[in-house]
C-alpha cells in the first residue's frame, strides 16, 4: 500500500512556523507520496456535541466540509498534526478536530476505530518553550491518542520560532530532512533529533 499523508493545519496564521516545519520536512517524500494539506480553521465545520448519552448516542454521518475531513482521515496512511504550541498543548482546531473523533467512532457502518488502527501519527510544532519539558503534555497527549486508537507514534520535528521564519534553519532543516522517512525505527528525543 502506497503512502498517503495528512497534513492538519492547526494554525490560523498561513506561512507560519509550524507551517514552514511541515513544508519543510513533507518536500523531503518520495513523488509517489500523496499529500493532503488542510487548514483546520478554515473548514465549516459545526463544533462538536457529545450525544452519547442523549437517545441512542448515534451520531449521523456528517456532510459538508465534516465529512471530507472525516473522509480523508481515514484514506491516509499517515497523519501529521502541525500545530503550534499553545498553553502547553494543541491549538484549539485541533483538539476540535480529535474531539469529532469521539463522534465519528460511533458513526453506524463507519468503523472509524479499526480503520485508523494501524495509521501513523507525526507532530510538527514551532513553540516558544524555555524548557523543552513544557512541550511534553502536548507529545503526551498525542502519543496516547495514537495509542488509544492502535496507531504507530511516528515521531515528532520541534523547534524553537518566535518571528516568521525563525525556525529555519540549517539544524533544523537537517532533522526535518529526516523525519518522514519510512526505515526509521529509532524514536526521536524531545528535541527532535532520531537516536
Amino acid at each position: 500500500m502506497s503512502r498517503s499523508f495528512l497534513f492538519l493545519l492547526g494554525t490560523t496564521r498561513p506561512g507560519g512556523n509550524t507551517e514552514a516545519l511541515a513544508r519543510l520536512a513533507a518536500d523531503e517524500l518520495p513523488d509517489d507520496v500523496r499529500q493532503t494539506w488542510l487548514r483546520l480553521s478554515d473548514l465549516e465545520v459545526e463544533p462538536f456535541r457529545d450525544v452519547r448519552h442523549d437517545g441512542d448516542g448515534v451520531y449521523p454521518l456528517p456532510g459538508g466540509d465534516h465529512r471530507m475531513l472525516l473522509e480523508t482521515t481515514l484514506d491516509a496512511t499517515d497523519l501529521v498534526i502541525a500545530s503550534p504550541l499553545y498553553w502547553f498543548t494543541v491549538s484549539a482546531s485541533v483538539k476540535e478536530y480529535f474531539d469529532h473523533w469521539s463522534g465519528w467512532m460511533r458513526v453506524p457502518g463507519v468503523d472509524f476505530r479499526a480503520r485508523m488502527a494501524g495509521k501513523t501519527l507525526w507532530a510538527v510544532t514551532a513553540h516558544t518553550a524555555k524548557d523543552l519539558a513544557e512541550v511534553e503534555p502536548m507529545l503526551g497527549t498525542l502519543r496516547l491518542i495514537a495509542d488509544y486508537l492502535g496507531m504507530r507514534w511516528g515521531g515528532e520535528l520541534l523547534a524553537y520560532g518566535n518571528r516568521p521564519g525563525e525556525v529555519l534553519t540549517q539544524e533544523v532543516g537537517v532533522r526535518a530532512r529526516g523525519l518522514f522517512a519510512e526505515s526509521r525505527t529509532a524514536q526521536p528525543d524531545l528535541k527532535g533529533r532520531v537516536a
